[in-house]
């Protein structure tokens, strides 16, 4: 079991920045994380995933302006948010699943509370 915790949500001005953190309750050394978002209405799509040996991947809508990371000695993952737009206004979930990234929400085991972001025009 993996419990996962995000912060770091808020309201920002278009252009602003802004990092989620994502804690987790055990190591993570061998686990896939992804962050997902959702519009309430909407389905939740996924925004950037880092495996095991920190290969990245990202959406094409925030390709160039999100990064994400982590630091296994922490247990924490991080997702770096530049450039915000109004339309990255959603609830931001951490996610994760043994060892490969996925682009995949129904191939993640674990799921944090989600984090609400804000992005006004």
């Amino acid at each position: 079991q993996v419990q996962l915790v995000e912060s770091g949500g808020g309201l920002v001005q278009a252009g602003g920045s802004l990092r989620l953190s994502c804690a987790a309750s055990r190591a993570l050394s061998t686990y896939a994380m992804g962050w997902f978002r959702q519009v309430m209405g909407k389905e939740r799509e996924f925004v950037a995933a880092i495996n095991w040996r920190s290969d990245t991947y990202y959406s094409d809508f925030v390709k160039g302006r999100f990064a994400i990371s982590r630091d296994n000695a922490k247990n924490m993952v991080y997702l770096q948010m530049n450039s915000l737009k109004p339309e990255d206004t959603a609830v931001y979930f951490c996610a994760a699943r043994l060892v490969k990234a996925s682009t995949r929400e129904n191939e993640y085991n674990y799921w944090g509370q989600g984090t609400q972001v804000t992005v006004s025009s």
